[in-house]
């Protein structure tokens, strides 16, 4: 089955990126608003309008720099935090100094915090902290002796860019986790699969390779024996496995890595219409199995289809197995609105109270993964009632979904 895997790169941080580039506009137009609202009072107006045409052209012509964390180098930032510093001293010298003591803004005014929160946004809190502390400094410088305003606003842009730079870290390590989980859930969903197939092909040819060679003695009770290790450790084998490590992107800022594995349900890759069930279930039927259908066609998702009518197969060799080589089964579909219930019953000896959960902890998944996990992997639930003496009833439902009707293909999605 062709499979094709794609890269999603996570990042929660790419929002603040594309927030910072607005910020930075509008507090530029801001900057040069204030200083052309109080042109008059400036002693040097032309340094002024030299840094505003150097400002301007500089954050427009950056605005690439600061879409991504990939684009924001560290040689950007040094000499953007520069141009705000600059800025910031070049106040003394073009402003009066009546003004600036009164409390008036410095000509970069709040466009500095910008810098400031790039800094926050590519590093974490301790870019931040370096960052807002040479602010604080040349603000100081410019004031010529700290004040309660110069005070409150270097406090202000300081605590707002190291939370920011915090928040930014703790995402970082959540995108990390997150991504971790999904692929832990997507191997965990793999191992399943082929879990299900092995036992559905393999480990049934090795039982009854071990059962036939017991039964005929000699060299094949020797075969036998070695089948039945085989099938001992291929159990063990697919029952446990590692996952694949999360792959997370060289730069920590451009968020965390997660592997997409999709694959087609045509075996060419082709679109699929939807299925009938009833299709998939009838080579069931047979002397010793009989099969109840609604007239109409049971339409499904291919793949919701396929491995359903697999659950049903699984139940019927469990009955073959286990119940006797005279036990009979009957198969029951319900075509519902919003479901579809297939029901196996047979005649059998039924299972003994606690004999599944025993099975399972030796190895033995044939019911948890051949008909459980299946249903679990297409959304639906299998329920077994037995009672000793009574034969076994599996009961399989699976929800309907949007591409039952629409027949768009199904999807076996790794997250």
């Amino acid at each position: 089955m062709p499979r094709r895997e794609q890269v999603m790169r996570m990042s929660v941080e790419q929002p603040l990126w594309r927030a910072l580039t607005a910020y930075r506009i509008l507090t530029l137009f801001y900057a040069i608003g204030l200083f052309v609202s109080g042109y008059d009072e400036f002693v040097r107006p032309g340094t002024a309008i030299a840094y505003f045409a150097v400002l301007f052209v500089w954050t427009l012509a950056t605005l690439p720099r600061v879409a991504n964390a990939a684009s924001c180098t560290k040689r950007f930032l040094a000499v953007d935090l520069t141009l705000a510093l600059v800025g910031i001293l070049l106040t003394r010298v073009a402003d009066d100094v009546s003004r600036i003591e009164a409390g008036g803004p410095t000509l970069p005014s709040i466009w500095t915090a910008g810098a400031v929160l790039a800094f926050a946004i590519k590093g974490g809190w301790r870019w931040a902290a370096f960052a807002s502390t040479l602010v604080a400094a040349a603000n100081l410088v410019e004031r010529g002796a700290p004040t309660r305003d110069t005070v409150h606003n270097v406090l202000l842009v300081t605590i707002a860019s190291i939370a920011i730079g915090y928040v930014v870290e703790v995402a970082r390590a959540s995108e990390r986790t997150l991504a971790r989980a999904l692929e832990i859930e997507a191997a965990t969903r793999e191992r399943e699969r082929l879990a299900r197939d092995i036992h559905d092909s393999v480990l049934q040819v090795l039982a009854m390779v071990q059962r036939r060679g017991t039964a005929l003695g000699g060299e094949a009770a020797e075969l036998g024996r070695l089948a039945g290790e085989q099938e001992v450790a291929l159990r063990s084998l697919v029952s446990g496995g590692l996952a694949p490590v999360s792959r997370v992107s060289e730069d920590a800022a451009e968020g965390a890595l997660v592997r997409l594995v999709e694959e087609p349900d045509a075996p060419d890759g082709t679109a699929e219409g939807p299925v009938d069930l009833r299709a998939l279930l009838t080579p069931y039927a047979g002397a010793k199995v009989t099969l109840s259908e609604p007239g109409a066609p049971v339409s499904l998702a291919p793949l919701t289809a396929r491995e359903l009518a697999a659950a049903v197969g699984a139940a019927l060799d469990n009955v073959a197995r286990h119940a006797g080589a005279d036990a009979r089964a009957w198969i029951l579909v319900e075509d519902e609105p919003d479901e579809v219930i297939v029901t196996v019953r047979d005649d059998g000896p039924g299972i003994q109270e606690g004999r599944l959960a025993q099975a399972e902890g030796e190895g033995r998944l044939g019911v948890a993964l051949s008909i459980r996990g299946r249903l679990r992997g297409i959304g639906g639930k299998a329920e077994i009632i037995s009672v000793p003496g009574q034969g076994t009833e599996v009961e399989l439902k699976v929800p309907r979904s949007h591409e039952d009707t629409t027949g768009t293909r199904g999807k076996a999605e790794r997250r």
